[in-house]
């Protein structure tokens, strides 16, 4: 004699409720073999759904021993439950548990899924399961389009999708008309008549008689038994089920599905949870893209002014110089420092706001006093005329260079500014040259609103003073800067005795503009940081209302073969599908806020491929980071009690 294919042993369960105990099944002993119709018969609470779920390791006794084939189930973690539930039993619901944004074959083949079946393959075996069961021309229908009884048939065709040889039916016709109702059953009756072992739960005496055995339950305990007469008793004829497990690949695909149905069933929350996920990925995309922007025309600017530059500045290091500080900065230095070793051309400058006057239009401007070498040292050469000469410092010559700015603001239209004579405070000057355009200083200063004079005569007509605010030094080519700049140290040391300049190398004067600009690109970038986490608190909200309202489904998918891994993956690839899809669309979104920006405003952005990365990484990984709460939440659910919601 085979041995028992189900046997339990003084099972009983109790459930706490209230605090309280309350026991729903007393020393249940029970054995059925592979190939019985065996209708478990009692009234409503009698403990007859409790007893079914623990058959199907829905459920777990509190004491007593429940063994399939000889397998203690006590003794199985979850995912060998689940493997129990997806390889040797089928459920046929009462109210058919069918999801509702699945046609008939998609609901039939969901139990295949979890054994890693391709998907051609179990969509045909699905199809002709359906075509078996009088379903043929119903197969891309959806539960809604479908009646009761069709629908317990799509239910039938998923509880032998895998080929278990045990069907658990739970008041499989209670939903169903009379005629429905012996339609299905005489489907079960076809079933066990092919190997099938069939568990039917019922109320109806009526229905109870298609079984070959009736077991009566009262008040959790089996009061009867029986064998009905005349009942053929079918043996297992070796029930045909698939071993192919490679579930991954299958349950990858069946995520993504799923993930993608879900989105477009609910659009607007879908729009409305990717939002957040736009606005930061666009955010750290155009934000980044307008800092480096900055930070190359700051860059520019400094390197216009020449990166082979040292300059010299009145008042120790680390003190701002003022005349009363600092007055020894003299022509009578230049001579020493045009002979230093290194120095290719050194220039005086000294900057004062001033006022000039051409006729009856006033324009403040920044006068400069500097030599003859200044468009040399700053490569800024004349556009129209020549610079102030040598001799023209030696005569202190009345003569002045105007910047871009000034020549266009000061003359009016049609006035050639060569050959005026404009008004710097009091004295006359002649304008000899205009020089070409510079543009914004580092500082963000118009530096063609200026006007170039000779140091003498500036020194003498204009500030008051014979001493410089600054000395400018071009290093030849070949030289060391660093080298040049500890001559020009001890030099200015040795004349003055004592610290009273400090110089800056333009090198390092860019290197501290580009740590700047760095910085503020990065605040930039972790404020729109900030408003990815918001985006991702909000997709981690979404999902938990997700979970919240797909219970249902989820204990449908536990309860027909789905692990807890299968379940979590399932809403943690909605969860970074919802990132991932925003991701997208937030670069996009970021890539064209930055060219209308720079359209409309004229800022300079400059989009590196780097940003856009880690901008779709931090996406994606805000999705697996704020999705992993509500997916555990999912994975974690109790199908019995998930079977139970509405």
């Amino acid at each position: 004699m085979s041995p028992p294919l189900l046997e339990m042993d003084s099972v009983s369960r109790t459930y706490t409720t209230g605090g309280e105990p309350l026991t729903v099944l007393t020393d249940v002993s029970l054995t059925i073999m592979s190939g019985e119709f065996v209708a478990i018969m009692g009234a409503s609470g009698s403990g007859k759904s409790t007893l079914m779920n623990i058959i199907g390791c829905l459920d777990k006794p509190t004491s007593g021993v429940y063994k399939i084939r000889g397998v203690e189930v006590a003794s199985l973690d979850g995912d060998a439950l689940a493997a129990l539930r997806r390889d040797t039993f089928g459920f046929i619901f009462q109210r058919y548990n069918l999801m509702s944004d699945l046609s008939a074959v998609e609901n039939a083949e969901v139990p295949a899924v979890y054994r890693g079946m391709a998907k051609s393959r179990r969509e045909e075996h699905a199809s002709e399961l359906l075509r078996e069961l009088g379903l043929s021309d119903r197969l891309q229908h959806h539960p809604s389009q479908l009646s009761g009884g069709q629908q317990q048939r799509v239910s039938i065709a998923r509880a032998l999708m895998n080929g278990g040889p045990v069907i658990l039916a739970d008041e499989p016709t209670g939903a169903l008309d009379s005629k429905g109702g012996k339609e299905v059953m005489a489907i079960l009756e076809k079933l066990n008549g092919q190997g099938h072992t069939i568990i039917l739960v019922t109320h109806d005496s009526n229905i109870a008689a298609y079984a070959q055995r009736i077991v009566h339950i009262t008040d959790g305990r089996i009061t009867s038994d029986e064998q009905q007469k005349g009942k053929v008793d079918h043996q297992a004829q070796g029930v045909k089920t698939n071993k192919e497990i490679k579930p991954g690949v299958a349950v990858l695909g069946e995520s993504l599905k799923m993930a993608m149905r879900s989105l477009l069933n609910n659009r607007m929350r879908t729009m409305l949870t990717m939002l957040g996920i736009i606005i930061g990925v666009a955010s750290v995309v155009a934000l980044m893209a307008i800092g480096n922007g900055a930070k190359q025309d700051v860059l520019e600017r400094i390197q216009a002014m020449g990166t082979d530059l040292l300059t010299i500045r009145r008042g120790p290091p680390k003190m701002h110089a003022s005349g009363g500080i600092v007055t020894t900065f003299l022509p009578e230095d230049m001579t020493f420092i045009d002979n230093l070793a290194g120095v290719a051309l050194a220039v005086p400058e000294t900057e004062l706001s001033s006022l000039l006057r051409f006729g009856d239009q006033d324009l403040m401007v920044t006068a400069v006093g500097t030599g003859e070498d200044f468009p040399q040292v700053h490569d800024w050469p004349p556009q129209a005329g020549v610079f102030f000469s040598a001799e023209h410092v030696k005569r202190y010559a009345q003569v002045v260079v105007l910047g871009q700015t000034v020549a266009k603001n000061l003359f009016p239209v049609g006035t050639k500014p060569l050959g005026q004579y404009v008004l710097i405070g009091n004295a006359p000057f002649l304008v000899i040259g205009v020089l070409s355009s510079k543009g914004l200083s580092p500082r963000g200063d118009d530096m063609d609103n200026s006007a170039w004079l000779p140091y003498t005569t500036a020194g003498a007509r204009i500030f008051g003073r014979r001493f410089f605010n600054s000395i400018i030094v071009r290093v030849k080519p070949d030289a060391d800067m660093s080298v040049v700049q500890v001559g020009l140290h001890a030099l200015l040391i040795k004349r003055h005795h004592k610290e009273d300049f400090n110089i800056r190398n333009m090198a390092e004067t860019i290197a501290t503009a580009n740590e700047t600009q760095n910085t503020l690109t990065y605040l930039l970038a972790a404020i729109a940081v900030i408003s990815l986490v918001v985006g991702g608190i909000g997709v981690m909200n979404i999902m938990l209302v997700s979970v919240t309202e797909r219970t249902r489904e989820i204990g449908i998918r536990m309860a027909i073969g789905a692990r807890s891994y299968d379940v979590m993956f399932q809403f943690l690839t909605e969860a970074v599908m919802v990132c991932f899809i925003g991701g997208l669309a937030g670069i996009i979104v970021g890539v064209g806020g930055g060219v209308i920006t720079s359209a409309i405003a004229g800022w300079r952005v400059i989009f590196t491929i780097a940003p856009i990365i880690i901008a779709f990484m931090c996406a994606f990984l805000t999705g697996i980071i704020f999705g992993y709460l509500p997916a555990r939440k999912a994975a974690q659910l109790d199908p019995i009690e998930a079977l139970a919601r509405d």
